[in-house]
């Protein structure tokens, strides 16, 4: 993978790129530790073997900067930030994949900008639903190493795949000078704000025009498949499914799938 990084709003976007092909962006969620290497860890590569692979961190994530001022939870930004990559690229054809919060971004882009073939989501949020316990942990950042691995016990239903390397992947970034409590400013106050922020639509969902998967953990239970169901009866072409034995990381707890559903979509 090849490192790079644009210069947005006074704030340097880092992102990734590899392989040839169609151009496919990539766009990670929101956890603590979140980043495009940690999100797709185990599809990249593959990936990078039939697309022209762009995978973005956003601001605030991963080698992108922190954005200057409040608030840090800015979804219009990032979707901006998002156009802005796509303007980057810029071809005239190109797949999206969205996870979590960028499943929101990924699908407001889709509804108004007609370069995007496809979109797949994983574990989408962009529809209402309950925060749990389970949510608030997510939006917290993880104060020590078994914090860390409580809170990753919560986006995986099987724990035992979460191993020495997956730990090891979080922590620099986790833990690195002041990232703790920029991240809990990100999510500082009520979180039903966020979900209410992130929620897309009727008019947005019913305007995308171009082919939608979804993918969502059946137990995920932070971020429940509820909400790719609404969303998905409302784009007219969005396919669903529902993958047993998996939470939130998709791409991580079940690599096979995610990559057969982007395989048939981009082909």
């Amino acid at each position: 993978m090849k490192h790079s990084s644009f210069d947005f709003e006074d704030i340097k976007v880092g992102y990734f790129t590899a392989g040839e092909g169609l151009p496919v962006m990539m766009i990670h969620g929101s956890g603590p530790g979140a980043s495009s290497l940690g999100n797709w860890s185990k599809v990249l590569k593959p990936l990078s073997q039939r697309y022209r692979v762009y995978a973005m961190d956003l601001v605030g994530f991963g080698t992108s900067d922190r954005k200057p001022t409040q608030p840090y939870f800015d979804f219009s930004l990032w979707v901006r930030q998002a156009k802005a990559m796509l303007d980057l690229i810029d071809v005239p054809q190109i797949g999206v994949i969205g996870h979590s919060l960028s499943a929101a971004i990924a699908l407001q882009l889709a509804s108004a900008d007609q370069r995007i073939r496809a979109v797949l989501t994983t574990g989408a949020i962009g529809a209402p639903f309950a925060v749990s316990d389970a949510t608030k942990r997510v939006w917290r950042s993880p104060a020590n190493r078994d914090e860390l691995v409580a809170t990753l016990s919560t986006l995986i239903h099987d724990r035992s795949i979460i191993d020495e390397a997956y730990i090891a992947n979080r922590e620099p970034v986790v833990f690195s000078p002041g990232y703790g409590d920029y991240f809990n400013e990100m999510f500082t106050g009520h979180p039903e704000q966020y979900v209410e922020q992130t929620t897309l639509s009727d008019d947005t969902l019913s305007a995308i025009t171009c082919p939608v998967v979804m993918l969502h953990g059946r137990e995920d239970i932070p971020f429940p498949a509820k909400t790719s169901e609404i969303l998905a009866s409302k784009i007219n072409h969005a396919d669903l499914t529902l993958l047993h034995h998996c939470s939130h990381s998709v791409a991580f707890e079940r690599s096979d799938a995610f990559l057969a559903a982007a395989y048939h979509l981009f082909n």
